[in-house]
């Protein structure tokens, strides 16, 4: 893990777990020893996180810099966390992970009464139909690929069952509560797809770019998905 990403995580353990969080716990969780922990309190601390404690006793995190006071309504602090938990359902483990570290930086910015409405919120989500499962690619391939615009080549199985390697240029993926889809461009059919995700065998990248095509295909495609049906 990035050393930059290491912080983040300390930062986030501190946020969301029970103080005070213990040396080896933090470190567990961080995946380092504990000496280096020590080193990684301690750079927090000069980059102005006030963090009580000290080796023997835990720490707890008093107040975080990077995360400046806010305020939102009570509603408002109801729609994020049902928002956060319908995510539990699409089959998304680390997006959804994701969204919920997200909501305790913002949890973690509330004042008292805020945050004890939030840790208290009436509206949950609920849905009576199976969780969807993870698909059996790696999920995190294809949004590195759409951010950083870079070619896929992935080995897919079209809704007629026939089996079909394609070249792509990733553009987004899109949930629903039953599926997850792929927009890209498709190379071998020279236009846009559609691609059921769970359709997709096998992914790679070729390590080629198609930098700075994304945004004007993605302007193209919305103006002609009306007209022209996109297929897969």
């Amino acid at each position: 893990m990035a050393r930059t990403d290491r912080l983040m995580r300390l930062m986030d353990l501190l946020r969301r777990l029970p103080a005070p969080v213990t040396a080896t716990r933090l470190a567990e969780e961080t995946g380092v020893s504990r000496r280096q922990l020590y080193r990684d309190i301690a750079t927090l601390r000069a980059g102005g996180a006030l963090i009580d404690g000290e080796a023997g006793l835990g720490y707890t995190l008093t107040e975080d810099p990077a995360l400046p006071p806010q305020s939102f309504s009570r509603l408002e602090i109801e729609a994020l966390r049902l928002a956060v938990d319908a995510l539990g359902r699409i089959g998304d483990p680390d997006l959804n992970s994701a969204a919920h570290d997200a909501l305790a930086r913002i949890i973690a910015t509330l004042p008292e009464r805020q945050s004890r409405q939030a840790l208290h919120a009436v509206m949950r989500s609920f849905d009576t139909g199976p969780e969807r499962a993870p698909p059996r690619i790696d999920l995190s391939v294809i949004r590195s690929a759409c951010w950083d615009e870079m070619e896929l080549e992935i080995d897919y199985i079209d809704l007629k069952g026939a089996p079909t390697r394609r070249p792509i240029w990733p553009l987004g993926l899109s949930y629903s509560q039953h599926t997850l889809m792929l927009l890209a461009y498709c190379r071998l059919r020279m236009d846009f797809r559609v691609f059921h995700v769970n359709r997709i065998e096998t992914l790679r990248s070729t390590g080629n770019s198609f930098r700075p095509h994304r945004v004007v295909l993605v302007r193209e495609y919305a103006a002609t998905r009306k007209a022209h049906p996109v297929r897969a």
